[in-house]
C-alpha cells in the first residue's frame, strides 16, 4: 500500500509536518493495531557484544555502513541488504538499513534454483522458504534511519508474527507468551538514528537471540525459544513477496541468481 498526501505549503512546514507524523503512518500501514493483553511478562535484560566485525571496508546502504562479513560461531558474508520505507506523494521516508548475513553453505541448498534470473527468484516464494529452512546460521543487522519509539516497533514485529501465526493455525498460548516479551523487550527504548538491531539465528531456528543497541547506550539482549514465533519473525524480513522489505527482497534474489549461476 502507498500512502499520498497532498500539501500546498512551504517547503520547510512540509518536512516539519512529515517528520511529525511519519513514523505513525508506518506503524497503521504496515499493521493492524495491538490487541491487549493483561498479562505481564518479566524478561531480564543482559550486557554483550553482539557480534565480531570482520575486514575494513564497509558497504554503504543508503548511507549506512555495514561491514561485509561478521563472525558469530562462524563467518557469514553479507548476501543481502535494503531499507524499510513509505512513500508519501513522490518523498521517500526510510525508517531503517538491512543487511542479510548468510553462511554460505546455503548455496547447497538452493541448487534448484540454479538458473533462474534476479527477478524469478524474487517472485519466487518458494525459493525465499527453502532459504528460510536451510540449517545455516544466519544473521539480520537492522539499522536504524527515522527515530520511533522501540514500542511501535514492537507493536510492528509482534502483530506481523501474531497475524501469520494464526493465519497457520499455530497461534498458541506458548506464542502469545513469546510474542508478549518482544514487546516488553522494546518498550522502555527510543531507537534513535543509529540504533541497531540485530537478529541472530541459529542452524536449528532456535534459540534466537535478538540484541538492542540504542544510539549511544549499553548493548541488550534478549532469548526467544518459540520455534514458531522465531520462523515467523525470519519471514517477515525473508519472505519472498510477504516480506516487508522488497528492496532486500530483491537484493537477495540478484545476489544468489548470481552465485548459483557461478557455481
Amino acid at each position: 500500500m502507498k500512502i499520498y498526501i497532498m500539501l500546498v505549503l512551504g517547503t520547510d512546514f512540509i518536512l516539519k509536518i512529515l517528520t511529525y507524523f511519519s513514523v505513525y503512518i508506518y506503524t497503521s500501514q504496515l499493521h493492524s493495531p495491538q490487541h491487549t493483553h493483561t498479562k505481564q511478562i518479566h524478561c531480564g535484560l543482559l550486557l554483550l557484544k553482539p557480534f565480531t566485525v570482520m575486514g575494513s571496508e564497509m558497504v554503504m546502504v543508503h548511507e549506512i555502513p555495514f561491514p561485509p562479513e561478521i563472525t558469530t560461531t562462524k563467518p557469514l558474508s553479507l548476501l543481502g541488504h535494503g531499507i524499510t520505507d513509505v512513500e508519501l506523494h513522490y518523498l521517500q521516508i526510510k525508517f531503517t538499513a538491512i543487511g542479510v548475513y548468510l553462511d554460505r553453505e546455503i548455496l547447497g541448498h538452493l541448487q534448484k534454483w540454479k538458473g533462474k534470473s534476479g527477478n524469478e527468484l524474487a517472485e519466487d516464494d518458494d525459493f525465499f522458504q527453502a532459504l528460510i529452512a536451510a540449517p545455516i546460521d544466519k544473521f539480520l543487522r537492522i539499522v536504524q534511519i527515522k527515530e520511533i519509539k522501540g514500542s511501535q516497533y514492537a507493536v510492528q514485529l509482534e502483530s506481523a508474527v501474531r497475524d501469520r501465526l494464526a493465519a497457520e493455525d499455530k497461534y498458541e498460548e506458548e506464542e502469545e507468551v513469546e510474542l508478549e516479551k518482544i514487546t516488553e523487550f522494546f518498550q522502555p527504548h527510543y531507537l534513535k538514528k543509529d540504533s541497531i538491531i540485530t537478529f541472530n539465528f541459529p542452524a536449528g531456528f532456535t534459540p534466537l537471540e535478538m540484541t538492542l543497541a540504542p544510539e549511544g547506550k549499553e548493548t541488550t539482549k534478549m532469548i526467544l525459544e518459540n520455534k514458531n514465533v522465531v520462523e515467523n519473525i525470519q519471514k517477515w524480513y525473508l519472505g519472498g513477496t510477504r516480506s516487508v522489505t522488497p528492496t532486500t527482497v530483491s537484493s537477495l534474489a540478484n545476489t544468489f541468481a548470481e552465485l548459483l549461476l557461478s557455481q
